[in-house]
C-alpha cells in the first residue's frame, strides 16, 4: 500500500502511494505484487492453495527473556492456504490477504493476469465472494481494492479509475458498494480518496491526497459524513502530510492512528481521539532522517498500539504502546540488521498478541507473533518461496489470534493463506 512513499523500503504499509515499500516489500502499483514480495523459507511440502498444512514454529522471546521452543508448549498452528477464483499467476499475479474479522471472514484483492485489481471477501468456509465498485477501471493497476472488514462484514478500499484517481467505497454485507470522496481530494493521477480501516460502527478511516499531492487524514461516519484532519506539524509539501496504514488502524470507540510525514520528510506517529484531539509520538531509537521515523500500524479495542520505526541506519524495529504512552520495542530473532531489514508490527488484537512481517539478512520474508509476555514465535507457510522478495507476509490477526495475509513463491506469485493457533 504505500508508494510514492517514504520509509525508505518497506515500513509503511501496504497503502500508502502506489506502494508500500518503495523497493523492498509491499507495492500498492503495478511493483506492487512484485514488490510485496519478502519472504522466506518453508519447511514442509507445498501444499495446494485451499489445503491445510501443519506449519514448525520456533518461538523465542525478546529482551532480557530466554529463547524457548514454544513448538514444545502448545500445538502447531494449522496453516490453510487459498487463491482467489480468476487471480493470475503470473509474477506479481495473485491473492492478498489483508484484514480478517472475528468471524474469521477476510478481505483483500487480487491481480488477474491483465493486471487489474478486484476486491474479495472469503467466509471462514472458504467460500468467496468477488466484487468490483462503481467506476473501478479496468485497464493494468486500475480496479478495485479492499482493505478493511469490520465484524458485520461490511468492507472499505480503494476504487482506481480509468485515470488512476482514487476514490473510497464502503460495501455493506449484502453487497451493496457506495464509493465517496473526501472534499478537498485531487483529481489527479495518485491523487484522491482512500479508504482504508472501518471499525464496527461503520466509521471509516483513511485518508487523501490533494491537488498539490499533500495528504490530510479523513473520518467518514456511518450516515457519510466527512471530517478531515491534519496531525501537528505534518508537511506541506508533495508526498508529505498525514496519512492512516490498513487494516486496523481504527478502534471501536473510534480512535485513530498513523503517521505524518513533516517538513523534513521524517516520519511520526499519532493518535486521534473521537473528539478530534490528536498525539504525537516518536519510538525511542527513532531516526531523524528523510523515511526514517514512527509509523503506527494498529490500534486495539484497549488503546495499546503496535508500529514500527526506522532508526538511523535504516533499520527497521516494532513497537507496542501503552495507553499511558509507554513504549516497548523488539526484535525478532533472526531479522535483518541492513537498510529496509529488520521487524515489520502490523496488527495487534485485543489480547494483544501482535502479528509481524520480518524481514531477514537475504530480504527473505517470514511471519511471527509477538505475546503480550515478549515472548515471539516464528512460522513460515508451506509453499512460500525463499528468494529475495519472496516469503511470508502476514498482515493482520482477529480476537481469536487467526491470522492472514499473503505468501510469494518461488515464482513470484501471490497466495492468501490462513493461520489458525
Amino acid at each position: 500500500m504505500k508508494a510514492t512513499l517514504h520509509l525508505k523500503s518497506a515500513i509503511i504499509a501496504w497503502i500508502r502511494g502506489p506502494t508500500r515499500c518503495q523497493g523492498l516489500a509491499l507495492l500498492f502499483v503495478p511493483v506492487l505484487f512484485a514488490c510485496f514480495a519478502l519472504s522466506q523459507t518453508t519447511q514442509a511440502v507445498n501444499p495446494a492453495p485451499g489445503s491445510s498444512a501443519t506449519s514448525e514454529s520456533l518461538g523465542a522471546s525478546d529482551g532480557p527473556q530466554n529463547f524457548s521452543n514454544t513448538a514444545l508448549l502448545r500445538s502447531a498452528p494449522t496453516i490453510t492456504t487459498f487463491d482467489v477464483p480468476g487471480a493470475g499467476t503470473g509474477p506479481g499475479q495473485g491473492t492478498q490477504g489483508i484484514h480478517i474479522n472475528p468471524a474469521g471472514a477476510i478481505t483483500g484483492y487480487y491481480l488477474d493476469l491483465g493486471d487489474v485489481f478486484h476486491g474479495y471477501v472469503r467466509t471462514l468456509d472458504g467460500t468467496f465472494a468477488t466484487f468490483d465498485a462503481p467506476g473501478a477501471g479496468t485497464g493494468p493497476f486500475e480496479g478495485t481494492l479492499a482493505f478493511s472488514i469490520n465484524p458485520a462484514g461490511a468492507t472499505t478500499g480503494i476504487v482506481r479509475d480509468a485515470n488512476i484517481v482514487r476514490h473510497g467505497f464502503v460495501r455493506a454485507p449484502n453487497g451493496a458498494i457506495t464509493t465517496f470522496d473526501a472534499p478537498g481530494a485531487g483529481t489527479g493521477p495518485l491523487q484522491g480518496t482512500r479508504g482504508i480501516n472501518i471499525n464496527p460502527t461503520g466509521t471509516i478511516a483513511g485518508y487523501f491526497t490533494d491537488a498539490n499531492d499533500v495528504n490530510h487524514g479523513l473520518v467518514r461516519a456511518s450516515n457519510g459524513a466527512i471530517t478531515t484532519f491534519d496531525a501537528p506539524g505534518a508537511g506541506t509539501g508533495p508526498g508529505q502530510g498525514t496519512r492512516t496504514e490498513a487494516a486496523a488502524c481504527i478502534n471501536p470507540a473510534g480512535a485513530i492512528v498513523g503517521f505524518y510525514t513533516d517538513a523534513s520528510d521524517v516520519l511520526h506517529g499519532y493518535v486521534r481521539v473521537p473528539g478530534g484531539t490528536i498525539t504525537t509520538f516518536d519510538a525511542p531509537g527513532a531516526g531523524t532522517g528523510p523515511g526514517q521515523g514512527t509509523d503506527c500500524t494498529a490500534i486495539n479495542p484497549e488503546g495499546k498500539i503496535s508500529g514500527i520505526y526506522v532508526d538511523a541506519s535504516d533499520v527497521v524495529h516494532g513497537y507496542v504502546r501503552a495507553p499511558n504512552g509507554a513504549i516497548t520495542t523488539f526484535d525478532v530473532p533472526g531479522a535483518g540488521t541492513g537498510p529496509g531489514q529488520g521487524t515489520y508490527a502490523q496488527g495487534i488484537n485485543p489480547r494483544e498478541t501482535i502479528v509481524i512481517n520480518y524481514i531477514d539478512a537475504n530480504d527473505v520474508n517470514h511471519g511471527a507473533f509477538r505475546a503480550p509476555d515478549g515472548a515471539i514465535t516464528m512460522f513460515d507457510v508451506p509453499g512460500a518461496g525463499t528468494g529475495p522478495g519472496q516469503g511470508t507476509l502476514p498482515a493482520s490477526n482477529n480476537p481469536a489470534g487467526t491470522i492472514t495475509g499473503s505468501y510469494i513463491d518461488a515464482t513470484d506469485v501471490n497466495h492468501g493463506f490462513l493461520q489458525t493457533q
